[in-house]
């Protein structure tokens, strides 16, 4: 599983109560249930929030959970390719935030392997 963020403050709040029964889960119903990351959305990279939200991420959990390096940005084409219904492969395969969804599929791949 992974776990997709966008770095503001009720999200980073929910984010301790969403691990927490994704314990449950694995304790109760499921014990092959992983977590394999965190991914931070939705960065605005005009922002220090997004740098300062992947810092907190890492010290809270260090050695816990992975953060991926991979950062999706919040572009208007992500929004145009859900608007339209097409997926952002093939509404704006050049676009920034698909090329961090490529570089995701790659650095999860290297690490199945």
């Amino acid at each position: 599983m992974i776990i997709a963020v966008n770095p503001q403050l009720l999200a980073m709040m929910g984010l301790q109560d969403f691990i927490r029964t994704v314990k449950k889960v694995r304790s109760r119903l499921n014990d092959r249930l992983q977590i394999s990351g965190i991914l931070l959305t939705m960065c605005d990279a005009r922002t220090n929030l997004c740098k300062v939200i992947t810092e907190q991420l890492t010290e809270t959990f260090d050695g816990q959970i992975r953060i991926f390096k991979s950062i999706i940005p919040n572009t208007v084409k992500v929004g145009e390719s859900i608007y339209y219904s097409e997926p952002l492969l093939e509404y704006a395969p050049e676009n920034k935030a698909c090329k961090a969804y490529r570089n995701l599929a790659e650095e999860v791949a290297r690490d199945e392997s």
